[in-house]
């Protein structure tokens, strides 16, 4: 029987990604949230859920139109690089920050689309459903990468 391990194309795809800095990890893995919120946003829209939301007290909603999730999600990726890189240069355990502080940031993000005004519930819900769409993607992308950063710790 044959003992010598074989690495697959995932392995070596991971392994690749692990050696390229934080901040292009994050923007790959953010490019992908903002296609995969995009593509939710759409089946959303095909299953029949309003698309129109209002700012905190509006009296009247706005459209929520085709490409907003990916303009949503740029912005919230270029904060979460932020995050990835400073993480990854000050905290002793980068993967654990970085998830705390994400699980703590996408609680709070969810907390935007609540008090919309003129947005029916389902709005609310499919829009709260897309920051948590967004982070699934990101979040162990950056993880994994950042598992690998040696900590403030590890530089003496």
């Amino acid at each position: 029987m044959d003992t010598t391990t074989h690495s697959t194309s995932a392995d070596r795809m991971a392994a690749a990604w692990e050696s390229r800095a934080v901040w292009m990890v994050s923007v790959a893995a953010g490019v992908a949230a903002a296609i995969g919120t995009e593509v939710y946003g759409l089946l959303a829209r095909g299953l029949g859920v309003p698309m129109r939301a209002g700012n905190i007290g509006a009296e009247t909603a706005d459209p929520i139109t085709v490409g907003m999730f990916a303009m949503g999600t740029a912005v919230g990726l270029s904060i979460g690089t932020v995050l990835a890189v400073l993480v990854a240069r000050f905290a002793a355990r980068p993967a654990r920050t970085y998830l705390v502080a994400t699980v703590v940031l996408t609680a709070l993000s969810m907390a935007g689309p609540l008090p919309a005004g003129d947005t029916p519930a389902s709005t609310k819900a499919m829009l709260c459903g897309a920051h948590l769409v967004a982070a699934a993607i990101v979040v162990p992308v950056v993880m994994r990468r950042l598992a690998s950063a040696p900590g403030r710790g590890a530089r003496g």
